[in-house]
């Protein structure tokens, strides 16, 4: 791997890439392939913290009827079982983890403690943040860009399905565009599915740029920190 280009990093995992094309629950090549890259970059010396969404598990209410609270906790408990899942798989691959959740469940994993956080980060463990903020109706994307701006992170790395921002939604419009890179407040006023107003803000307001890319692209995540150009960058 060739000189990193960040020293610190956060990697937002999507629920959904996590579970590869089965599309439901934890695809264990797709999890080997991510553990191997994050081993490729904390070999190059790069800090690395980790936050997991739970759409592979739970994605919303799933009856309107269900209280919004309820179903956002629920979601909380899906991304566990991923960040659990991820640092038993680094921990198989020698790559020291630890997983801090902003719910207490102590039985499996540390609270949330921001100094414990930066000294695993100063003993090179790689830290994997569960829970998103730990309250409901927030995102685990908001939950990636406060913890970026609480680690002091250079940089969010947005690891999804899809590779990169596009003016208009790729799935339903077949001539939509990828932009190369794009700024936090045209994001916000177009309305463009990358990540929530709350989470653009949050790291407009820190100046903390976003690289949004595909996850399944070959050596992605080593790209990015390498700094190579790849998917889309908001800043």
């Amino acid at each position: 791997m060739s000189k990193a280009a960040y020293k610190r990093v956060i990697i937002k995992l999507s629920g959904e890439a996590l579970a590869g094309e089965k599309g439901f629950g934890i695809d264990a090549g797709m999890v080997d392939y991510v553990v191997g890259q994050i081993k490729k970059v904390t070999e190059s010396g790069v800090e690395v913290g980790i936050i997991v969404g739970g759409g592979n598990f739970w994605r919303g209410r799933q009856a309107q009827s269900m209280d919004r609270s309820a179903a956002d906790h629920i979601g909380m408990l899906a991304t566990v079982m991923n960040a659990i899942a991820l640092q038993d798989a680094l921990e198989a691959a020698d790559v020291p983890t630890r997983v801090q959740t902003a719910l207490t469940i102590t039985r499996v994993a540390e609270p949330y403690i921001l100094r414990k956080a930066l000294r695993h980060f100063e003993k090179g463990r790689v830290v994997i943040f569960a829970c998103g903020t730990g309250n409901p109706y927030f995102s685990t994307d908001t939950g990636a860009a406060l913890r970026a701006a609480e680690i002091h992170a250079e940089v969010l790395l947005l690891a999804k399905n899809v590779d990169g921002v596009y003016d208009s939604d790729p799935r339903k419009n077949p001539d939509a565009k990828k932009l190369d890179d794009i700024s936090y407040i045209d994001v916000i006023q177009k309305g463009l599915q990358a990540m929530d107003t709350t989470a653009i803000s949050l790291c407009m307001e820190n100046k903390i740029p976003i690289i949004a890319f595909a996850l399944h692209e070959k050596d992605s995540i080593v790209r990015a920190v390498n700094g190579e150009k790849i998917g889309t960058i908001i800043h």
